[in-house]
């Protein structure tokens, strides 16, 4: 059995999940298993990923079901799921990402060269209607988001080990015993916290052992960007600093 496990949590991406599904068949190593997180969905995503399964018998596929809602709740199933299956390195991408087809051969080196929490690159998607230039504001205004987390007052504090590091829970992989130790994602919605931040600060406390590898790039959604333009986007997530109405856009 693949020692390497995929979670994809998945809300209503009946629309687009498809294309996800298609960059994680397309990797140039497919060893490992995916999970794939129904999140309660409406819409019949779970009845779109049980089609791909069956087109693409090559690709492992499992599907699994949280009603709560959350991304931290339906990754954080999806991670336990696999740990007690057996999987020992866990990754995980969204339902409206598309992983490079190297994303998982990248993440077996990373891992290979010591890591224990790996934090991946971040690349907005080019194909969803929003202008270049508001994509490369987003792409610098993450850079200097990664540099000046580090001087956040809430990522600061005497008891962690290593500094902070920016982790999109989209593009991230982590060991099993790491994840446990850790605690996992925080079991939230995503209008409550962002669970990846939290998850990489309890790493903090625990190990050194993690950072950023830029050629583990994922591809990934700007459609709060385009529904609320770049300024509203900055600003929730800046710990939520903008309160929209609906936050799962679609």
């Amino acid at each position: 059995m693949s020692e390497l496990w995929v979670i994809v949590p998945a809300y209503n991406e009946v629309h687009g999940i498809t294309r996800t599904l298609e960059a994680l068949a397309a990797q140039q190593d497919r060893d490992f298993i995916l999970v794939v997180v129904d999140n309660d969905s409406t819409d019949g995503t779970a009845s779109v990923v049980r089609d791909f399964a069956r087109m693409h018998p090559e690709l492992r596929i499992e599907i699994v079901t949280e009603s709560r809602k959350g991304t931290g709740a339906a990754a954080d199933t999806g991670m336990r799921y696999a740990i007690a299956a057996g999987g020992v390195r866990l990754a995980r991408t969204d339902a409206d990402c598309l992983p490079y087809p190297d994303w998982t051969a990248r993440i077996h080196a990373a891992f290979d060269s010591g890591l224990q929490l790996i934090s991946g690159q971040l690349i907005p998607r080019t194909d969803e209607g929003v202008s270049w230039r508001d994509r490369t504001i987003i792409r610098v205004v993450l850079e200097v988001a990664s540099t000046f987390g580090k001087f956040r007052p809430g990522n600061r504090d005497p008891r962690y080990l290593g500094p902070y590091v920016m982790t999109p829970g989209c593009n991230m992989a982590i060991t099993a015993e790491l994840y446990e130790a850790a605690g996992g994602f925080p079991r939230t919605a995503i209008e409550d916290l962002h669970e990846d931040r939290a998850l990489v600060n309890a790493v903090r406390m625990l190990t050194t052992e993690y950072g950023l590898r830029r050629d583990v790039r994922v591809y990934g959604s700007n459609r709060r960007v385009r529904a609320w333009g770049v300024r509203k986007t900055l600003a929730w997530y800046a710990d939520h600093r903008y309160k929209p109405e609906l936050v799962d856009i679609r």
